[in-house]
């Protein structure tokens, strides 16, 4: 089985997800599954076919957190050095415009551009994987190719 790299925060995110599901949500979706059942006939009853639809999002939003979470392989940038970036690093970049970008490198579920977090599947983080300080790389993106030059490696 593939391993699921992410970092110590989106692990407990994960876990603080699949226990809400399981201890909160999934009773209040019988619940409302209950009372809507207590209308009449199932067949017209819209609230009970929206709770099912609902309970059947949770229980595969269930299955896929406990395949992420069995899988997952905990990483902690602090413990990580080396002149390679890898998953976990924090890298900045300089762009054709001298305009500079600070990224680090996590799990799928973890990136959030706006924080200055990207995964590790997306283009930016699969041209820098491997790279090292003053290497340059060209990204592909849908506005047009960009060319960064690394300017420096971060585990934090």
């Amino acid at each position: 089985m593939e391993k699921v790299p992410m970092l110590l925060e989106g692990f407990d995110r994960l876990t603080a997800e699949l226990k809400q599901l399981k201890t909160v949500d999934r009773y209040a979706v019988v619940a409302a599954i209950e009372e809507a059942r207590a209308h009449g006939d199932l067949s017209e009853n819209a609230e009970y076919h929206a709770a099912k639809d609902e309970q059947g999002h949770i229980e595969a939003r269930i299955k896929v957190l406990e395949g992420k979470l069995s899988r997952a392989e905990v990483i902690d940038p602090k413990t990580m050095n080396g002149e390679r970036i890898v998953f976990g690093a924090t890298v900045t970049l300089i762009d054709e415009n001298d305009e500079e970008f600070k990224y680090q490198i996590v799990g799928e579920d973890e990136g959030d551009v706006k924080i200055g977090r990207i995964s590790y599947k997306s283009p930016i983080s699969r041209a820098l994987i491997g790279k090292r300080v003053d290497d340059g790389i060209e990204v592909k993106a849908p506005g047009g190719d960009r060319y960064y030059d690394i300017e420096k490696i971060e585990y934090i």
